[in-house]
């Protein structure tokens, strides 16, 4: 029958899955096991054809626990297993913040939480991915256990102890299929001392897609740009874009107050042409990213879900594509190069046919299913499908880590 293994420490991961490897007995990777629903099903841990159990979760929320937080140094290391509510409260009581904003992803599958391990494993960052960088940028160093149960360990405490295989890069982003990841060090940064939030108002995509272009080709150090279209933009909690009758487009600046100011004066004067022009404080600023990075107004529902990676200009056109053959909703972030869209109802594929030829009809990109039920992501590939030059450099490593397939199997792509 299928068990839940819960081990306390490094060590007895490392015998769990040299136990695995050596039996050849799939194991699911999971922290607070919110996210079953991103990625291909894992039939290893929840059962197969005929109801046949054929393999266990490994449950590593008993690595919790902030180990060493140094906020003069800017550095932080954790258990994997650690929430990532609990790890933002503590650097938010020093005035200091996960700047990559990772995203609680966990939201879009009814469910509440999220680990560090998690966060990195899935390379998640917010809004502030378009100056800040990656969850993997922000990675000082990973300990974790291969799928042969040996210990490893990549990275240090400081920037400068990186050296050789940067192999904390390679982790962030595998979704768990390369290594169960025991312990991160990432670093902090201080967190802005005002943040104010320009929203221009009535923009179609195209005009928000010009307007969101100007603002961060700007020297006004823009840290967040999203369109929400007028459905969209009617669902947010905050008032001044809830209420606005019609689409948002947000533009953020963060820092010291008279920076702060300075600049949010100067973007008005770049954009007035655009439009009618309104700003948001603190608080509200604080909500509208929140909802902005989680993805809030696609939180409710079951209808598939795509995360798309497109080139910034050519987002409208593709969006626009998508919704003649398979009517949804969008929102922009990233400065129009994430797009998310919303199917309005179910599909045989999940849309994954026409999604992926629009996008690269739009010059390519990346696509990701991040929602649908098992039987379309068990049938389709949720993850963009890989040329065989990369496939194969993949399987690879994959076989350097991995080689009896006993993590996470098929999690990214089938076989691997």
């Amino acid at each position: 029958m299928t068990e839940t293994l819960t081990p306390e420490n490094a060590d007895q991961v490392g015998e769990v899955l040299a136990w695995a490897a050596g039996e050849e007995i799939p194991l699911e990777i999971a922290g607070a096991a919110t996210k079953r629903g991103l990625g291909r099903p894992l039939l290893g841990a929840h059962g197969g054809e005929g109801n046949r159990i054929i393999g266990h979760s490994l449950d590593l929320s008993g690595l919790s626990g902030i180990t060493l937080y140094e906020p003069e140094e800017l550095v932080l290391t954790a258990g994997a297993g650690t929430s990532l509510a609990e790890i933002e409260a503590a650097v938010a009581e020093k005035g200091q913040q996960l700047a990559f904003e990772p995203m609680h992803m966990a939201l879009l599958y009814g469910h509440e939480g999220g680990t560090l391990g998690g966060a990195i494993a899935c390379n998640l960052a917010g809004p502030r991915r378009i100056n800040a960088g990656a969850a993997r940028d922000h990675v000082l160093g990973v300990q974790g256990m291969s799928g042969r149960g040996e210990a490893f360990k990549s990275g240090g405490r400081v920037v400068k102890n990186v050296t050789g295989y940067d192999l904390s890069k390679l982790m962030s982003g595998s979704y768990g299929t390369l290594a169960a990841l025991t312990e991160i060090t990432i670093k902090v940064l201080p967190a802005p001392e005002k943040i104010r939030t320009l929203l221009v108002l009535g923009l179609d995509d195209d005009a928000a897609a010009r307007a969101m272009t100007a603002a961060l080709n700007s020297s006004h150090e823009v840290s967040g740009a999203a369109h929400l279209p007028g459905p969209v933009a009617g669902q947010s909690a905050v008032s001044y874009v809830g209420g606005a009758g019609g689409a948002v487009t947000a533009l953020r600046i963060e820092g010291f107050s008279p920076s702060v100011a300075a600049r949010l004066e100067a973007l008005r004067d770049l954009l007035a042409s655009f439009g009618t022009l309104e700003e948001l404080h603190s608080a509200n600023s604080i909500k509208l990213w929140r909802e902005v990075r989680d993805a809030a107004p696609f939180q409710t529902g079951d209808q598939p879900l795509w995360r798309l990676s497109a080139t910034p200009s050519a987002g409208p056109a593709v969006v626009r594509d998508i919704a003649a053959a398979l009517p949804g909703v969008a929102f922009y972030d990233w400065g129009g190069g994430l797009i998310w869209y919303r199917l309005d109802g179910p599909s045989d594929d999940g849309g994954a046919d026409v999604v992926r030829t629009v996008l690269a009809n739009h010059g390519g990109g990346h696509a990701t299913l991040v929602r649908a039920d098992d039987a379309v992501r068990a049938r389709v590939p949720v993850f963009q499908p890989q040329d065989k030059g990369l496939a194969a450099l993949s399987a690879r490593v994959k076989d350097s880590f991995d080689p009896r397939r006993i993590l996470n199997p098929g999690r990214m792509y089938q076989g691997v």
